[in-house]
């Protein structure tokens, strides 16, 4: 929570920020969630870092916009920017008082939330009343606040978290490779001889054989599934739409590489020209070098949209500073790209891991709040640890818990399945997939549109809400430097771009029917839940809880049969 302190030497009043970080220890050493925390350095003190302060709208404004929202209206870009806005004078205060502190203001978001500065962890500590310490993380050292920050109260107004103090706190991916020849999966950064099958250690590169002599060997109605064959499973094939005056973007921290998505659309007998991905570097920084899941992402909500366009909005890092300005950048982007109505984010973390909710999980909810009000659809993956994910993200020994962002009630919770097909093509069996993120927000009340059969009283938002095939043992083809992945991949990862991309079909079926483009989908699509538009999934467990008739909290309303559910969303809206 956030409140007001006497803190400081001329003991001002100042406005500290406790949900904005996550209490360190006093005393140097390991901490019960895997960090080890040590003194900084003399050095550290001349790093320079970016913060971002998020600032709010008013609270009536807020409320009336959710409302909207949940209402199922788009909001005029003239409306949003005006209405829906901090207060500007408030903004400039800031400003002024950040840049007589020697910070560098580097940005200011288009819709006036968000204010961007770099400091010296020396000027950070002395200008927002913080310690700095060195914090390791998974064999990685940052530096980071040890306590919550503060500004003068009279400089916070509007002010309501202060992002990227703690920078070992991230967001993790959520994908899963399949089953090697061993048995064994294989990691986000091998490579594996497409002759061989064997593993490359440190996503080296195969030198013998070409992508296309394992590629011919692939059966189409067998795992890895084709694109042909997941359209099939749900309902897409042969509606006469390919996403066509669409625009996907897709929020990463990398680009893949244009070779394998030219292989991947080749062996899928896909057009495709590289051109319609297009590549943001959010930050112009050296961007690291493709290891899978930007590559699953483009890959697979390109080929089911094969005439939409890709933005790759590449944030360089998995740091909640640099995602939240690729969030601003979409958001300034839209009206210069009135297509780009999907969005898609295959990330997550759990929200016990987060802090309170008036850091990033509100600064976050602001912008996908924003971006659901313009008539963006964000889809988010669920999680890959089933109920209970551990601060890897990949472990189901945590706590019960739901994954943010898939937890937002502006945003579309993507769940996992194991989809099987018959010989011939049909889905022969799909079930709830362990490894589905699901659960009860701990910080998102109950939205009015969350209802229906199957759902459990209470009073919490509940993930996920739709599902879809993401069991990396009957994965989804994939090249990856240059090579197919044996086995296919999965993970909710897959689930989220695939379900963006049936979206863009959808749009554009509206739009030929002289429709406007969708509104935020979850009002829509619950009351659908029993009708022909879902396949209800009613059995399999992720841990805590059970598939079963009507929602669940393992695959949510179910499947799509995406032809009904356009037909439905297309005559009945």
């Amino acid at each position: 929570m956030n409140g007001l302190s006497l803190k400081g030497d001329a003991m001002t009043e100042r406005k500290v920020f406790e949900d904005s970080i996550t209490p360190l220890p006093d005393e140097p050493g390991p901490t019960p969630r895997g960090l080890i925390v040590q003194a900084a350095e003399p050095d550290t003190r001349e790093e320079v870092m970016t913060v971002l302060f998020s600032l709010e709208i008013a609270p009536d404004d807020e409320k009336d916009l959710e409302e909207r929202v949940a209402r199922g209206d788009v909001v005029p870009a003239e409306e949003l920017q005006k209405r829906y806005a901090p207060d500007a004078a408030d903004r400039d205060k800031l400003v002024k008082w950040l840049k007589a502190q020697n910070f560098d203001v580097t940005e200011v978001s288009s819709d006036g939330t968000s204010v961007y500065a770099r400091a010296s962890v020396d000027q950070i500590e002395k200008s927002l009343g913080v310690n700095m310490v060195r914090v390791t993380k998974d064999g990685v050292t940052y530096t980071a606040a040890k306590d919550a920050p503060s500004l003068p109260a009279d400089v916070a107004n509007s002010v309501h978290a202060i992002i990227g103090l703690q920078p070992f706190r991230q967001a993790r991916k959520q994908i899963r490779m399949g089953m090697l020849h061993d048995g064994n999966l294989m990691s986000l950064t091998d490579s594996v001889d497409a002759t061989s099958g064997k593993r490359l250690a440190g996503g080296g590169r195969a030198k013998t054989a070409k992508p296309a002599a394992a590629t011919q060997a692939l059966v189409s109605n067998t795992p890895p599934y084709l694109v042909s064959k997941v359209l099939e499973a749900y309902g897409a094939q042969g509606l006469g739409v390919t996403g066509k005056g669409q625009t996907i973007a897709i929020l990463i921290d990398r680009v893949p590489d244009a070779s394998d998505l030219k292989a991947f659309w080749k062996a899928n007998n896909l057009p495709g020209k590289i051109s319609r991905i297009q590549e943001v570097n959010v930050n112009g920084v050296q961007l690291p070098p493709p290891e899978g899941e930007e590559t699953l992402d483009v890959s697979w909500a390109s080929g089911i949209a094969p005439d939409a366009k890709v933005r790759v909005y590449a944030s360089g890092t998995l740091q909640f500073v640099d995602l939240d300005l690729a969030l601003d950048r979409i958001i300034a982007d839209l009206p210069s790209n009135p297509g780009m109505r999907q969005l898609s984010i295959s990330l997550g973390l759990g929200e016990q891991f987060l802090g309170g909710p008036n850091g990033e999980v509100r600064t976050q909810h602001a912008k996908f709040l924003r971006l659901a009000a313009a008539g963006v659809n964000v889809f988010v993956s669920s999680g890959d640890a089933g109920s209970r994910p551990d601060v890897s993200g990949h472990s189901a020994s945590g706590p019960t818990q739901a994954e943010h962002a898939a937890s937002d009630t502006s945003a579309v919770a993507v769940g996992g399945t194991t989809l099987k097909l018959t010989p011939a093509g049909d889905v022969a069996r799909e079930t709830g997939w362990p490894g589905s993120g699901g659960g009860k927000s701990i910080f998102f009340s109950r939205p009015a549109w969350q209802t229906g059969a199957g759902v459990p009283a209470g009073g919490e938002r509940l993930v996920p809400d739709v599902s879809l095939a993401a069991d990396p043992n009957t994965g989804a083809f994939l090249i990856l430097n240059g090579r197919p992945v044996p086995g296919g991949v999965g993970g909710t990862s897959w689930s989220a771009p695939v379900w963006a991309g049936f979206c863009a079909l959808m749009n554009e079926a509206r739009e030929k029917a002289g429709k406007a483009f969708l509104p935020f989908l979850n009002p829509l699509i619950y009351p659908l839940m029993g009708t022909d538009s879902f396949r209800d999934i009613t059995a399999g467990s992720n841990g805590d809880f059970t598939a079963g008739p009507g929602y669940d909290l393992v695959t949510g309303i179910g499947v799509p049969n995406v032809g009904q559910l356009t037909k439905a969303l297309t005559n009945g809206n």
